[in-house]
């Protein structure tokens, strides 16, 4: 009879102590690019940990057969229990349980204390950029804290809302429809609801659109994700024109896009123009100048497209960039009128009546660039990428040739917006950098400060007051930056999961999103000055 063998235990208790220690010393360790890189060398270290004891234990540990397989059947039970829920913005991946009931509860019904409120008609405010002048905020919110006024759930969309009145408007995919919705902003009811075909899906990112619509007068102007530009009417949402960017543009999509991004996991797919985007189309239109302004990224002059607004013919069409998600924007540099697009590659500015590339500057490494770039003061502009790239000041001058130029005042790789849009203030720049708020010096392109890992939520600066919706949990947290300190003031908890889309204020209601649920907060405002 042979003797019953022991557990070899030390080469699994090896293993683990090991990977501990390596993981440990990469959290520590701050010698990252940026935060994902990081992550992805921490997720290799734990599947690599896990891998190795698993070998162990099937073929080392001298453990009886049935236990030995048990961790086998552990992890063949892992993905009918649980599903992959995306990422966050630093790639850490994100599972929930199949069967868990949807957490996401209907509340209806509320009003502002305010008799008007301005409008929130576009993508980050009236100027397009996350910044507002009021209303003033209490900042008391212990004693004076924000309401819910009402929450509902909505289809998936990493899309904002647009406020005119007391019309909310945003976009969500349900089933293999996309949809432009319009809800009253007091009650959260729906006014309207209008359907187009059409499913974009990413298993790294999620669902759904990831553009903001935009509302000039009584018109309603969209870009679902598969590259469908539509005009509604802003009473009823009835269609008055539909355009096709990919047709507009030569842009070749494949069938299966519908259902899955076949572009989702090789970022190559979006480098070359005339290809679609690898995250769908998300780029908010831009109305000026009695036309709607979208990011195409098509071949042969088909980068920028201008429609007319009323009609939706064709106006122009300029540039060879290929496509990005950042939204255009209009501003003044260097004494001359322009439209600014964010892409691949390079940074461009058109000219707003013929689309004619006015000036253009290298940017990038072929990766994601989101953010707005910032407009400081006649003739310079600062411009930010995550994925290790960092930030630039720019100054466009008039050129040898007569057209304008580009040239870099500074360069540094300590400010990175990912996806998260900054502001500017008194000549600082505020927002999220790679999951942490930071504050940088425009004038030499240092960072003054870190202070706050809210990870990648978006923001508005009100005055003195910067509101920042965390990433995960999605928190509203109040501050009030200085080139000193970020002076966080409080925390209000709205979401339970993952947020990365664009909040909205018209008066003292804050609209707030994620790809589950919608809110309405009434915000506390100052009394007013005797």
């Amino acid at each position: 009879m042979s003797a019953t063998k022991t557990i070899r235990w030390r080469p699994g208790v090896a293993i683990a102590i090991l990977g501990v220690i390596v993981f440990a010393a990469m959290r520590l360790l701050d010698v990252w690019p940026y935060e994902q890189a990081r992550t992805l060398a921490q997720l290799a270290t734990v599947l690599g940990t896990v891998a190795l004891l698993l070998v162990w234990w099937l073929f080392f540990s001298r453990a009886p057969w049935r236990q030995r397989l048990a961790p086998l059947a552990v992890c063949a039970l892992f993905p009918l229990l649980f599903r992959h829920r995306g990422m966050t913005g630093d790639f850490v991946p994100l599972f929930e349980f199949r069967f868990a009931k949807s957490g996401v509860s209907e509340v209806l019904g509320g009003k502002s204390t305010m008799a008007r409120r301005a409008d929130f008609p576009q993508l980050f405010g009236p100027n397009r950029d996350s910044r507002l002048a009021g209303p003033a905020l209490d900042p008391d919110w212990k004693n004076h804290p924000p309401q819910i006024l009402w929450r509902v759930p909505v289809g998936a969309a990493w899309s904002g809302f647009a406020i005119v009145g007391d019309r909310a408007l945003t976009l969500e995919q349900q089933g293999e429809e996309e949809l432009v919705t319009c809800r009253h902003i007091s009650t959260g009811k729906l006014m309207w609801s209008t359907a187009n075909a059409g499913h974009y899906h990413a298993s790294i990112a999620g669902e759904g659109p990831r553009t903001t619509p935009t509302v000039q007068g009584t018109r309603v102007f969209t870009l679902g994700a598969m590259g469908t530009l539509r005009c509604l009417e802003l009473e009823s949402g009835k269609p008055v024109w539909t355009r096709e960017v990919t047709k507009d543009a030569g842009i070749q999509i494949s069938p299966t896009v519908t259902s899955e991004n076949k572009g989702a996991d090789d970022h190559a797919g979006a480098e070359a123009s005339g290809t679609f985007p690898m995250w769908g189309f998300a780029s908010s239109p831009l109305l000026h100048g009695g036309k709607v302004i979208v990011s195409a990224g098509g071949k042969d002059g088909n980068s920028l497209l201008a429609y007319d607004a009323a009609t939706g013919a064709p106006a122009w069409h300029g540039g060879n960039r290929p496509i990005n998600y950042s939204s255009p924007f209009f501003c003044t540099l260097a004494g001359r009128p322009q439209i600014v697009m964010f892409n691949t590659d390079a940074i461009t500015a058109h000219d707003p009546a013929t689309g004619e590339v006015l000036w253009e500057h290298k940017w990038g490494k072929g990766m994601p660039h989101v953010a707005r770039p910032i407009p400081v003061g006649a003739n310079r502009l600062f411009l930010s990428s995550g994925y290790g790239v960092g930030g630039a000041l720019i100054e466009i001058a008039p050129g040898a040739d007569g057209r304008l130029a580009a040239s870099e005042v500074w360069r540094s790789i300590k400010f990175q917006a990912k996806f998260s849009n900054p502001v500017e203030r008194g000549g600082f720049v505020y927002g999220v950098s790679d999951g942490i708020f930071a504050c940088l010096d425009l004038a030499d392109g240092k960072v003054r400060w870190k202070d706050g890992r809210y990870g990648h939520g978006q923001g508005l600066l009100i005055g003195e007051h910067y509101l920042q919706m965390t990433e995960i949990p999605g928190e509203i947290v109040l501050l009030r930056p200085t080139p000193e300190a970020a002076n966080e003031l409080a925390r209000f908890r709205v979401f339970d999961e993952k947020t990365w889309n664009p909040i909205a204020l018209s008066g003292d209601l804050l609209l707030v999103r994620n790809d589950r649920e919608a809110a309405c907060i009434r915000l506390p405002l100052a009394k007013p000055s005797p």
